[in-house]
């Protein structure tokens, strides 16, 4: 669009009737991002390289971890982008553990995280399936449907954690670390809950508004590195809205998925293909040992949690 005299990039969203549309012209210039010199690829030397299950994972756990370190001491922001396997492969409390240490200032994921998140310490269950014994629950299939109703009953995240319906989980930490954090609605949610937001357009703009630092607990500064674990939906979402200069890693143990976001063109991203659980936890046993708990722990809160709700 055209204002005072020059041209800016906008949403097509956010065009309204009116303005004026650079239509004509000899064209518009882009110049890009400069790779890094040899010299300076050791640090996250794989970036270039192609998308292959065939490579040396902790080795690519390091690079990501050295990465985030130099992310977060030099104080800039780090965006997550997660599907409910991160619940399902019971990878909730290392990313819990890694929001405790700093590691995560932002998450974009959908309804299905928050519900199982939830209702994995109401119940002990993600999708009715205990989390500590990997059996399914009797009846199993109504907990995250019952999770949801009891959020919705409240009204919102910090009101259900106020009245103590769950005391711990991702939701949980999110919260209480004052992160930013959104999660968008699709036409297959249950519920949804009540802090999803359900119109796409406002879950572009919000999105957007994390990554660039415009959100209400944002820092005016674009954001310095976004890892997106175990979805596609949200991942490529967040790729079409992210500048090519910020680094970013795409783990999922589906090739395909990691694929397409590479697709979106950008030097800066690196595809992993691993189970996502295996992953977030060697990430978070590299950069906050002294955050996580025995598994043993989780186990309990959850059987506690379980018996409260039977």
């Amino acid at each position: 669009v055209l204002e005072n005299g020059a041209a800016r990039t906008i949403a097509m969203s956010d065009v309204l009737p009116g303005m004026e549309i650079v239509m004509v012209g000899l064209g518009i210039r882009v110049t890009q991002t400069e790779r890094p010199e040899p010299a300076d690829r050791e640090a996250f030397g794989f970036m270039s390289s192609d998308v292959s299950s065939e490579k040396p994972k902790a080795l690519l756990v390091d690079q990501v971890a050295n990465q985030m370190s130099a992310v977060k001491e030099a104080g800039k922001r780090i965006l997550w982008v997660a599907g409910p396997a991160v619940v399902h492969t019971g990878a909730a409390p290392d990313i819990s553990a890694l929001v405790r240490g700093g590691y995560v200032n932002a998450l974009f994921a959908g309804n299905g995280v928050a519900a199982h998140d939830i209702e994995s310490h109401i119940y002990g269950t993600s999708l009715g399936v205990y989390l500590n014994q990997g059996t399914a629950a009797e009846h199993g299939h109504e907990h995250h449907i019952r999770a949801i109703n009891e959020v919705r009953r409240l009204g919102s995240f910090e009101a259900a954690i106020e009245a103590g319906l769950f005391a711990d989980g991702l939701v949980y930490h999110l919260v209480k670390e004052k992160c930013d954090y959104l999660f968008g609605g699709s036409v297959r949610d249950d519920g949804p809950l009540p802090d999803v937001v359900s119109d796409m357009i406002e879950v572009q703009r919000r999105l957007r508004d994390i990554i660039w630092g415009a959100s209400p607990r944002g820092d005016g500064e674009l954001v310095g590195f976004c890892i997106v674990v175990g979805t596609m939906l949200h991942g490529i979402a967040t790729g079409n809205c992210l500048p090519a200069s910020v680094p970013l890693v795409c783990v999922d143990i589906n090739q395909s998925t990691v694929t397409k976001l590479m697709d979106r063109g950008s030097f800066q991203s690196v595809g992993i293909i691993t189970d996502v659980g295996l992953f977030i936890r060697e990430l978070a046993e590299r950069l906050v040992p002294d955050e996580l708990r025995r598994a043993e722990y989780d186990a309990a809160a959850r059987i506690a949690g379980a018996n409260t709700q039977i």
